[in-house]
């Protein structure tokens, strides 16, 4: 039996890059939302930082370390997945350095702890999600709605929202009318935000408003059901959303089985529940990455 280890345990708290100290008000509500109860197996989605991938990615650990105890690896649905010859396998170092799963682990194992006790708890699926096409997410969906039906699973989704400052090669802001980011040449967004909600002054927006209208125009977009409208969102902003991939699969599987079960409403949708940002950015020089919580009921 091979167990990763919890890496980040230690710095999650200072951790510039969703430390729970940023990010993790926000992640609770989620957590807040998420019901375990009929839980026999938890799939964790996230995007890669460590390293380049293509398509989805499994882990080859059997278990994964948090400080509250073991998780355990669902083999056999990774098995199974393994089979689909979709998925490559997360490199060992990759696994242990990437902290988009990690983060979500202790939240789960409390949860976990709060719905069956000291008893068995449900085994994970970790799938790291990189670089894909919008069809090639729409597959990975297509093939992941087998899952996403049983109401024995629960999903987790890993993401960031925006990240401005010039340490992301990011920093939209609003000049001349339009909105232009500093540190690329490719002119102005082609964007037309709706400032009504966000901006005090909207013939002149602060920084973090543009910030949070990028965003709200992502979330919009999200809570739409609407994979092709997400990814035409992401297209026209460039939104620096880490995993907006992740995110595209997990829509494409919603749309999916929406689609099979003829859903209407809010059902297989998502509905976002929180949204802050690590600064309200007034300069240049600044740097923010905002956090948006989120659930859907199949």
């Amino acid at each position: 039996m091979t167990t990763r280890e919890a890496s980040h345990a230690g710095s999650w708290m200072r951790n510039s890059h969703a430390g729970y100290s940023y990010s993790g008000p926000c992640a609770a509500w989620a957590y807040k939302a998420l019901d375990l109860r009929s839980a026999k197996r938890v799939f964790i989605l996230g995007p890669s930082h460590t390293y380049y991938l293509r398509g989805c990615a499994l882990t080859s650990f059997d278990k994964y370390e948090t400080p509250f105890g073991d998780l355990v690896v669902d083999n056999a649905t990774t098995s199974e997945l393994r089979q689909t010859n979709r998925f490559s396998e997360m490199p060992k170092r990759s696994d242990v350095s990437e902290h988009s799963l990690e983060m979500h682990l202790p939240y789960l194992r409390k949860r976990l702890e709060q719905t069956f006790g000291d008893g068995d708890y449900p085994p994970i699926i970790p799938i790291l999600v990189g670089d894909a096409s919008g069809d090639e997410e729409k597959s990975w969906g297509q093939l992941l709605s087998k899952y996403l039906k049983d109401p024995e699973s629960a999903w987790i989704v890993s993401s960031d929202f925006c990240h401005w400052g010039s340490r992301f090669t990011y920093r939209p802001k609003f000049r001349d009318g339009v909105i232009r980011d500093l540190d690329n040449d490719r002119g102005a967004l082609q964007v037309t935000p709706d400032w009504s909600q966000v901006a005090e002054d909207p013939e002149s927006p602060e920084i973090h408003e543009v910030i949070e209208v990028l965003d709200q125009m992502a979330i919009d977009a999200v809570e739409s059901g609407s994979h092709s409208e997400f990814s035409k969102v992401i297209r026209q902003t460039q939104n620096t959303v880490c995993g907006r991939h992740p995110i595209g699969v997990m829509m494409a599987a919603l749309e999916a089985v929406a689609e099979e079960r003829g859903l209407e409403g809010k059902n297989g949708k998502f509905s976002f529940v929180q949204y802050q940002r690590s600064n309200l950015v007034k300069r240049d020089k600044d740097f923010s990455v905002s956090y948006a919580s989120a659930y859907a009921v199949v």
